[in-house]
């Protein structure tokens, strides 16, 4: 009965001990890759390989943070020469302004220097017929004076009385003073005449000073006008690069969100396919300590076995 139990346990001890030895031969060919998967090139180049895209991706990385950094600098650049060009366009629109104000002021000025020299042509086209009724009311007087003087010599030589009583010496005394104050009054009018001719000429230069700012001043309206428009394509230029800059930076940015998505993933799978690694390492470890246990246990028990067998022999 002893030999049937001592028949059965070698089976069994035979059957374990098949089965510790194909285990610890799958655990040493399974030592065997690990070990030759980290000391072998293939493992190197693929963890490499892997740190390589990570380094990669993390310059780029670096890189797409500068672009930004220098994009950001960029943009607040292209707003600071925006504002510039606000303020510019700003200053123009307001010497714009100005300078319709100062054409308005020397329209005005054009239209009074013009009336005035109406008011000045009317006037001495007035003092013109004055001065032509004056001589002919002259004419007229010297005419009845020269009259009453025949009529006065006619009556003088009808009556034979002394000759000094007659004489015509205070019609020639007024024909002096009215030839004095005929020629008082076209001095007087001569004076007036030149005076009205001298404010005309002033009238002419001011209207040709005028007519000279409204020229300038149109030349720098349309100058202005001409800045205007190149600050407007100026703007709307750095307006459209950026908008450009924007768009392309936005694309950059999500494919890189996008690169970093991938990445993440993959880090994941990578952490999932370790820890299954490390708990079928951890299953192979807690069965082999099993097995040993068990083989101990089996030897403990042959060698108990065969220390009884050998005592009765002693």
């Amino acid at each position: 009965e002893e030999s049937l139990q001592m028949w059965d346990l070698n089976k069994r001890l035979e059957a374990y001990l098949a089965r510790v030895k194909f285990l610890e031969e799958e655990n040493e060919v399974l030592r065997a890759e690990i070990q030759s998967a980290k000391g072998s090139p293939a493992g190197e180049s693929w963890r490499g390989k892997y740190e390589e895209e990570l380094r990669a991706l993390r310059d780029a990385l670096d890189h797409a943070f500068k672009e930004k950094c220098t994009a950001e600098l960029a943009r607040d650049n292209l707003y600071e020469e925006v504002q510039q060009v606000k303020s510019r366009c700003q200053k123009e629109q307001a010497a714009r302004e100005e300078a319709k104000k100062q054409l308005s002021l020397s329209r005005k000025e054009l239209e009074e220097e013009r009336r005035a020299q109406i008011w000045l042509k009317e006037r001495a086209v007035q003092l013109e017929k004055e001065v032509e009724a004056l001589l002919e009311v002259h004419e007229e007087e010297k005419a009845g004076l020269d009259q009453e003087i025949a009529s006065y010599s006619q009556s003088l030589e009808s009556f034979r009385c002394a000759p000094v009583a007659f004489q015509p010496v205070e019609v020639e005394d007024y024909s002096k003073r009215l030839s004095e104050i005929w020629k008082g009054a076209v001095e007087t009018y001569k004076a007036e005449v030149s005076q009205l001719e001298g404010s005309l000429c002033q009238a002419k230069e001011n209207l040709w000073k005028a007519v000279e700012n409204n020229h300038q001043s149109q030349l720098q309206l349309q100058h202005l006008e001409k800045d205007l428009a190149g600050l407007k394509a100026r703007k709307e230029m750095l307006e459209e690069s950026l908008a450009q800059q924007w768009q392309e930076q936005r694309g950059e940015a999500e494919k890189f969100q996008l690169a970093m998505e991938a990445l993440e993933q993959e880090q994941q799978s990578l952490r999932v396919q370790i820890a299954r690694v490390l708990e079928d390492r951890q299953q192979l470890m807690h069965l082999k300590m099993s097995l040993s246990l068990e083989v101990a246990t089996y030897r403990t028990l042959l060698e108990a076995e065969s220390t009884r067998l050998q005592m009765p022999a002693g």
